[in-house]
């Protein structure tokens, strides 16, 4: 868990009078539809300030899907991106036992000591992959990072899986063998 979201949770009941795991037994009572009405419901509620109540709604949210629903979550409507996905996620679980896959709500990070992938179902036609090489010029293929910002530094827009050829792996490595 990132140190400082784990520092967070260590303050919590100092900082809310609460620790996480009341916290979310608190928002399970209340199921919220929105992220907003639960973060709302804490501040006003409970005076709970916006980064705590914003972090407590998300990992409770978190808790309640599993990896394989956020994934497929991502997917409905998008199914022939689907194959894209797990050609992707295959090869980079295969650059070694130190990867960690993290799904969230719209991706899913692969992790070494740092994020050096980010797949992303963007529209219903294309997969954004995030790369992070830092200092690599950007070309036709390998461009500037877009939407992700500074979560990575290059993005390559893929819609087909014949697509996923030697020199996208290349990259991906190249990013793997970069957070070490």
């Amino acid at each position: 868990m990132e140190k400082a979201l784990q520092t967070m949770i260590n303050n919590m009941p100092e900082k809310t009078g609460k620790s996480l795991d009341q916290w979310k037994t608190i928002l399970k009572a209340k199921a919220f539809a929105k992220h907003s009405e639960g973060v709302n419901f804490l501040k006003k509620e409970h005076g709970v300030t916006h980064g705590f109540a914003n972090t407590i709604v998300t990992l409770s949210k978190e808790e309640n899907n599993s990896a394989d629903d956020l994934v497929a979550n991502q997917y409905k409507g998008k199914a022939s991106l689907f194959p894209i996905y797990e050609k992707l996620h295959a090869i980079l679980e295969a650059f070694g036992s130190d990867v960690t896959i993290t799904p969230k709500k719209t991706s899913v990070s692969f992790i070494r000591k740092r994020q050096f992938v980010l797949i992303k179902p963007a529209t219903k036609t294309r997969i954004d992959l995030g790369l992070k090489l830092p200092e690599k010029p950007t070309t036709d293929r390998l461009g500037n990072s877009g939407p992700f910002g500074t979560m990575c530094t290059h993005r390559v827009q893929i819609t087909a899986i014949s697509e996923i050829d030697d020199e996208l792996i290349t990259w991906m490595k190249e990013a793997y063998t970069k957070v070490n």
